[in-house]
Parts: structure tokens; sequence; C-alpha cells
């Protein structure tokens, strides 16, 4: 009897064993079958039922209550909504203006009495048009000017042919000017356009330009904004925060690497807070030693999500690492999006917990407080909300396995939790890393369309040798050449 008690207890684990490894895999595919045919947007849709009646099917009874805070939240999101204008916007009176006046006919200006009808009012109507690009050449003539009286003589200073120099020019002898650099430049790095697509556009117009000549055209723009990047990064590193994010880039035909070799492209934002710099730098490599050089001798607080290349930089003196709450929901979301998760009540309610503090920054937005009315705003809403999200991740944490999403979410948000709690101190900061994932964005849109144009140098070029291959407003794109 008591080896059949022994073998009935060791096959009663092995059973619950499988039966957790089977709900791990079955979390697994329902997040792969999310991932392909879900939606991709991290907006949560809005409840069917009512905040003040929760669905009395297909919520978890375990689940904590959801606080009142989040109810009258939404109820103010929604009458807020509704409250916004609709229809067409007004066009901007900064727009230039051509005015087209159009009278009735002659034979209509005539009243049935035989007197001509007097003009009491106008009325205007506007619409939008566009001028298509036009290519011109600028045609510079030099005058030249010589002493015919002093023509053959000896003396060298006199009968001298005078001449204006040229202004200066980007690329000495070339046929571009600034402002046709200055278009390909945003063609490509601000619009996502490749160079191969910009050859096609200026055959239309009636110029021939090969990609090999707009190619070189970029490579010699980078040399010349090596200072003006030089001074970027400065005035970058001279704020109070810096705003850092990466994502990967394949780069072709890049010497001692494959045409499949993941790449990377840094992109840091930085500066005085209402005039912010951001710059784009490539590296082959995904190191944290980027993430130092790009930081140099700033001190202040570093923003960056969970990333581990963040760490060593993180902890050097005088900077402060923020964490990033989008990443934290993020783990949420996709709990709650996988199909059979017996705890996606306590995600659900973490993610309510944490959509209230994105509705209390964007009242903070909504009343334009200083910096000083934002931190005494979340010290008065937002600690307490943290404080019960804390709470909830440490009672959840023991009976949740950590390999499921669920056990890895939490597990995310307790180890980055003191770098998500900074923000509340300071109102300069944000809650979240969005403003480094949003500038990084239309690079990653149009990636796959310019990864054919990306050109590098050795692999093992020294970060001091990072030039400049693009430079729009106050962004820089920067590439590491030999």
């Amino acid at each position: 009897m008591a080896e059949m008690a022994q073998r009935v207890d060791r096959l009663s684990t092995e059973n619950a064993d499988l039966k957790q490894q089977l709900a791990l895999i079955q979390e697994q595919y329902s997040r792969v079958l999310s991932l392909l045919y879900g939606r991709k947007s991290e907006k949560r849709p809005a409840p069917e039922s009512s905040p003040l009646q929760p669905s009395l099917f297909g919520a978890d009874a375990s689940a904590p209550e959801v606080p009142a805070t989040h109810i009258k939240s939404s109820i103010s999101s929604d009458t807020r909504r509704k409250n916004r204008k609709r229809g067409r916007r007004p066009l901007s009176d900064k727009l230039p203006r051509v005015e087209v006046v159009i009278d009735v006919p002659d034979t209509d200006r005539v009243c049935a009495c035989g007197r001509e009808c007097d003009e009491i009012g106008r009325e205007a109507t506007e619409r939008l048009d566009i001028i298509p690009a036009q290519i011109q050449v600028i045609r510079t003539i030099r005058i030249k000017r010589a002493c015919r009286g002093c023509e053959g003589s000896e003396d060298p200073t006199r009968g001298a042919v005078r001449i204006a120099p040229l202004p200066p020019q980007i690329i000495p002898q070339g046929i571009v000017t600034p402002g046709l650099l200055a278009h390909v430049i945003i063609a490509k790095f601000a619009d996502a356009l490749p160079l191969y697509r910009q050859e096609t556009q200026f055959q239309r117009l009636g110029a021939e330009i090969c990609r090999g000549t707009l190619t070189k055209w970029v490579l010699r723009v980078a040399v010349a904004c090596h200072t003006v990047y030089a001074l970027l990064l400065d005035e970058m590193r001279s704020g109070p925060v810096i705003n850092m994010d990466e994502t990967p880039v394949q780069v072709l035909n890049e010497p001692g690497r494959a045409n499949t070799t993941k790449s990377c492209m840094w992109v840091c934002r930085g500066g005085p807070p209402g005039q912010p710099a951001i710059i784009f730098h490539y590296q082959p490599t995904r190191s944290g030693r980027v993430a130092d050089f790009l930081l140099g001798s700033f001190k202040g607080h570093l923003q960056t999500d969970g990333y581990v290349g963040y760490d060593t930089v993180g902890k050097r003196v005088g900077i402060t690492h923020v964490g990033c709450m989008a990443h934290v929901r993020r783990k949420f979301i996709a709990v709650q999006d996988s199909a059979g998760c017996a705890t996606r009540g306590v995600a659900a309610t973490i993610l309510d917990l944490i959509g209230d503090l994105y509705l209390i920054e964007r009242e903070a937005r909504d009343e334009s407080l200083d910096f000083a009315g934002i931190a005494k705003l979340r010290a008065e809403k937002s600690r307490p909300i943290l404080t019960r999200i804390k709470k909830l991740l440490d009672d959840t944490m023991p009976r949740c396995p950590p390999s499921s999403l669920l056990g890895t979410a939490i597990n995310y948000a307790l180890e980055m939790w003191p770098r998500l709690e900074v923000y509340l101190d300071h109102g300069f900061l944000s809650i979240d890393n969005n403003i480094a994932e949003n500038a990084i964005r239309p690079f990653a849109v149009g990636r796959n369309y310019g990864k054919f144009a990306i050109m590098s140098g050795s692999a093992a070029a020294p970060l001091r040798n990072c030039r400049p291959i693009g430079l729009a407003a106050r962004h820089a794109v920067v590439i590491c050449r030999s």
C-alpha cells in the first residue's frame, strides 16, 4: 500500500507538471496567433458593458475590483472625446492665397427693368492647390575684367585678369546646389524615399541623375555636416534628460559581414526641453559601449526601455536611469490578448490602473501645467496608483508560474520598478520612452526601402570616426566610416 501511495503521489505530481506545461504551451500558441492575426494597436477596446454594470460572463471572479478612480477617469475621457469638434478644419492663414474672381455673364448683369445690377457682396470658397516640383538650371556668369592699357606689361601686378570667385559650394565643381542636396537628403531620411525612387522622379522631371551620383552626394553631405553634427551632439547632452532607443537594420555589402547580419540604428533625443535635438547613429553592434559613447560626459536622467545594454551606462555617476511604463503595459497587453489564461483578470486590472496614470498625464497636458505643477499633480494622484500596482504585483507573483506570460510581465515590472517611480518627482520627465520610439519610427518605416542604399565602412571602425550622413532641421543621421 505504501508503494501504491507513493506511485499515486508521483503520478499526481507529474500530471500537475504536465498540465502546467500544457497551459504554458497554450499561452504561447495563443500569443503567436495574436501576433499573426490579432490587432496591432495597443489601444484597448472599449468595454461592451457599462463601467457601472460589469459583464456577468467572461470575467475572472478572482480578479481584484476595478478602482473607482478608473471609472471616473473613463467617464471623463469619454466626455472629453464627445466634446471634440468634428468636421473640416479651416485652412491655415500662413498659406499663400491666389484670388480668382468670377462674375456673372454680361447678359445677367442687367435687370428686367433695364438697370444694371449692383454688387451687394461676395462669397468666397477656398480649395487647396499645389504647384508640382520643377527642375531648373542655375547658370552663374562671372565677368572677367582686365586693364587693356597694361596689356603686355612685365609687371605681374598690372594687367592681371580679375574674376569674382564662385559662391561657396558643399561639393566643389559639382552640378548640385544646396537646395537640391537638401531635397535629396530630406526625401531619403525624413520621407523614407530611397535613392532609386528619387532617380525615377528626376527622370520624370527631365533630369538624368543616376543613383550612384545621388549616393556620392549623400556621402559628401556627411563630411560637410560633421561640424554641425558635433554641435548638435553637444546640445543634445546639455539638457536634463536624454531619451534613447535602438532598432535593428539590415545593411548590404558591409565589409566583413554577411548581408543577413543585423546592425543597429540608435536614436537619442535631448537638449533644452522646449527645443530638443534628435540624433540618429548607426553602428553594426548593439553593444552598450555605443550608448556610452553617445552620452559622453552627460549628467542627468537617461530614459530607456529594459534592454540590458543600458544597465552599465545607467549606473554611471551622475546619471539617473528612468524606466518606460509603455513597455510594462505592453507585457500585460500580451497577457490579456492570450486566450485561456486563468489570470487575465489581474492583467486587466493592472492595465486599468496604468490607464489611470496616463489619464493623469493627459490632465496635466490639458491644463498646461509647468514642471512644478506636474510633479505636484503626480504626487497627489499618480503615486497612490503606483502603490496599488506594486502591491498587486507583489501579491500575485508567488502564485503565478514565472515562465507564464503573466509571470514574465510581473517579473519585468518588478525588475524595472525602481526606474518607473523616478518620473514622479520631476515634471520634465515623461511616464514612458515613447518620445524616442516616435522619433525612430520614421526610420523603421523606411528601412526596408532604403537598406539597399545604406553604405558603411569597416565594422571595426572606431566610434570617433562617426560622421553624419544626413541633416534635416534638428535631426542628424550618422554613419560609422573608416
